[in-house]
């Protein structure tokens, strides 16, 4: 069996959540009984924030890519980023990784594609939602991805940081959330191009704390695809390859 390394800690709560599914996964697949062996480094949240907050790329790829060499050093045969916000950087940090990682980016669109979901909103953090990396790998694929409009981008990386992060998962704040999926299902006419009304047909929890306050597989008929869980998933498949 292949061995796993996960860069953890960004945020904790996250991380918990995939030490979880990772082991019921394995279980199911293989039924034996036995439980996996795979490593965590969870790294210094607060320092990635750091990196993020002084737009500082380079400095967020090689704090990475020195997790990753702990990872190996431990015995990982391959990765992954147990968060979606630094993938920002995960084509700078991928050729030089000593060991083959696995994008949550790919994996997602990989699933949106099999499920022929076209208009997917973006949830995540200010930085995922304002970012190229997501729509640079599903327009591939055609699929057209929105962001909320301003203010509520706002909202959900306020709530994200301020309480998702650290822990909270207040019912108010799933109510506002959805709010905001039902605003991007209505349909305008014409459409944005960017961002509010876009008549979307899904919604990416495109942060891997979103799942714990979106527990459900949709909302109002549209469906949520869960980043960690899709994650975990292919991580899982590999370590059984």
């Amino acid at each position: 069996m292949k061995t796993l390394g996960i860069i953890g800690g960004l945020g904790p709560e996250s991380t918990i959540d995939y030490y979880q599914k990772i082991i019921a996964l394995y279980r199911e697949r293989t039924g034996d009984g036995g439980y996996p062996e795979f490593f965590i480094n969870s790294v210094n949240l607060r320092k990635g924030l750091d990196f993020m907050a002084a737009n500082n790329l380079a400095g967020m790829a090689d704090y990475l890519l020195e997790a990753i060499g702990k990872l190996v050093r431990a015995g990982a045969d391959f990765g992954l980023i147990a968060a979606n916000t630094p993938h920002i950087v995960f084509d700078d940090i991928t050729p030089k990784s000593p060991i083959p990682l696995i994008s949550i980016v790919e994996a997602t669109c990989a699933t949106a594609k099999l499920r022929k979901l076209k208009r997917l909103a973006l949830f995540g953090t200010r930085y995922t939602m304002e970012s190229s990396f997501y729509p640079k790998v599903f327009s591939r694929e055609g699929i057209d991805l929105f962001v909320p409009e301003p203010n509520d981008q706002d909202y959900i990386h306020d709530k994200y940081m301020n309480e998702l992060v650290p822990g909270k998962f207040l019912p108010e704040t799933r109510a506002g959330l959805l709010a905001i999926v039902d605003r991007m299902k209505a349909t305008s006419d014409p459409p944005s191009q960017r961002y509010g009304e876009a008549g979307i047909d899904g919604v990416i929890l495109a942060g891997t704390e979103l799942p714990l306050i979106l527990c459900d597989p949709d909302y109002n008929e549209i469906p949520f695809l869960n980043t960690t869980k899709i994650h975990v998933e292919a991580a899982v498949a590999k370590m059984l390859s």
